[in-house]
């Protein structure tokens, strides 16, 4: 806080002024053992500079005044519309192209006409996750592709082979990742799985958490929605993947 009231107090006190990039570049990249500046572009916000950071664990962005002299970490939010600027980014910079994730390596669900998209890593013993099956449960018309993700619990994943080599994979995935008490697959885990292709799969794409979703429009998002949101965002992705 005292750091963003320097900041601010700063902004205030000085003319506006044009970002230097090369000079951000040089004052900030010292500081980031490493990580390269992608770029740099104006905000909304007069005088603050958008950072662009490219880590270890994927895009970063962080904030600073037109020479580099302060830098935030945190999210921007615009409280006329509350949203929030820096997630949105995010997920933008995230996105994928949906056609390459492969669904020969995920467990099919389909309700209604399916004719929207959604694919979601998803750990059948993430808290997360199962509060998040109880939404999708609420949700018509919508084809869920699961790539089963069994990190919480890794002594468990064969629980996860199971489903795969279950008759009926959605309803064993259903039995066990969405009602109220996990019910394991009777089939063994003994047939040609994925699963472990899906683990490369999820770290290549950096999903370091579950469940990590990701739409038609290629966007992802990680700790599941609420119910008005998912349903927006299914038709907003499904718009756009159209165009």
């Amino acid at each position: 806080m005292r750091m963003f009231a320097l900041l601010i107090a700063a902004l205030l006190l000085a003319p506006p002024a044009l970002a230097d990039e090369a000079q951000i570049r040089r004052a900030l990249e010292a500081k980031l053992g490493g990580d390269r500046i992608d770029a740099v572009q104006e905000t909304p916000l007069a005088g603050i500079f958008e950072v662009r950071i490219q880590g270890h664990e994927g895009p970063q962005i962080i904030y600073t005044d037109a020479r580099g002299t302060y830098f935030l970490t945190g999210h921007l939010i615009d409280a006329t519309r509350d949203l929030d600027l820096t997630a949105e980014r995010l997920r933008k910079l995230t996105a994928v192209e949906f056609s390459s994730l492969p669904p020969e390596l995920a467990v099919k669900i389909q309700r209604g006409n399916g004719k929207r998209t959604l694919a979601m890593f998803s750990d059948p013993y993430c808290p997360y996750c199962r509060r998040f099956e109880r939404v999708l449960k609420q949700v018509d018309d919508v084809t869920v592709y699961v790539f089963m993700y069994p990190v919480i619990r890794p002594a468990a994943a064969d629980h996860s082979r199971s489903v795969w080599c279950s008759k009926d994979r959605a309803k064993a995935w259903l039995e066990l990742a969405a009602s109220d008490q996990p019910k394991v697959p009777a089939a063994p885990a003994t047939c040609a799985n994925p699963v472990n292709k899906v683990l490369e799969l999820g770290r290549s794409l950096r999903v370091n958490g579950t469940p990590t979703l990701f739409f038609a429009d290629g966007e992802r998002s990680g700790g599941g929605m609420e119910l008005a949101q998912l349903r927006a965002k299914l038709d907003e992705a499904s718009g756009a993947a159209k165009k």
